[in-house]
């Protein structure tokens, strides 16, 4: 068996987080469910800045996932309205304060002027060296495996790779991006024990940390709470602790 060592990173260097909840937050208040999106976009601004501020390199925020498209064709309509709305008011500023924006999913089946936006802000923050912010936006744990695995077989397929050649480093290499490290941490707001297909591949040995606050809610103090949780554990990967850590 394994035999690791136990000191731990203060502060993880990749953070996810399933931010749910925004309709449950605005049906609580009597509001319409977009309402409860557009809230969520300051916990979105919170998030982002107390991540600069704590050190964390990567943030990963499940924006909207492969599964949303079965919502209401009105709250689709907004919801792709309102990432849109943001991406555009926002970029400018996420610029200037150094974060690379990326996006992680299919965007090709994204509205087109949705589309073009967030290539634009991938294109305008490309070189920035700050936090590496994640956007899952069209996202399926499920289906980026599915992605990754008609990769693979289309190098089987030409010759540039052979079946027991494939390693776990081939699938890794294969997702939507290979250089995007596991995240340490995954947050879930809303008090749902589940990663409802969010990084299913990367996440494998991720701490898990659950909130009930509801992701309009959610603030710097929520976000050190989960860090602080994180510190207190002790991340085996499969092995157990030498003799002198423990």
């Amino acid at each position: 068996m394994a035999v690791i060592d136990s000191e731990r990173a203060t502060v993880p260097a990749h953070v996810g987080i399933i931010m749910d909840g925004n309709g449950r937050w605005a049906q609580r208040r009597g509001l319409p469910r977009v309402e409860g999106h557009r809230r969520g976009e300051l916990a979105v601004r919170r998030v982002v800045e107390a991540c600069g501020e704590l050190g964390i390199k990567h943030l990963t925020l499940y924006t909207f996932s492969a599964e949303n498209w079965r919502r209401s064709e009105d709250e689709v309509r907004a919801l792709m309205g309102l990432i849109e709305f943001v991406a555009r008011k926002e970029a400018a500023a996420l610029h200037q304060k150094g974060v690379r924006i990326q996006v992680l999913g299919r965007l090709d089946e994204l509205p087109r002027s949705l589309r073009d936006e967030l290539r634009r802000d991938m294109a305008l923050t490309r070189n920035n060296t700050g936090l590496n912010l994640n956007l899952a936006i069209n996202y399926g744990g499920r289906a980026e495996l599915t992605d990754a695995v008609r990769r693979i077989a289309e190098r089987v397929s030409l010759g540039l790779l052979k079946p027991e050649e494939i390693t776990e480093a081939t699938i890794s290499e294969s997702l939507y991006d290979p250089n995007l490290p596991d995240p340490d941490l995954v947050i879930r707001t809303g008090g749902d024990f589940r990663l409802s297909n969010f990084l299913l591949w990367q996440s494998a040995y991720s701490e898990i940390w659950v909130t009930p606050t509801l992701w309009p809610d959610f603030a710097k103090q929520d976000l050190e709470a989960a860090l602080e949780s994180y510190r207190s554990r002790e991340r085996r990967f499969g092995g157990v602790l030498s003799p002198a850590a423990a």
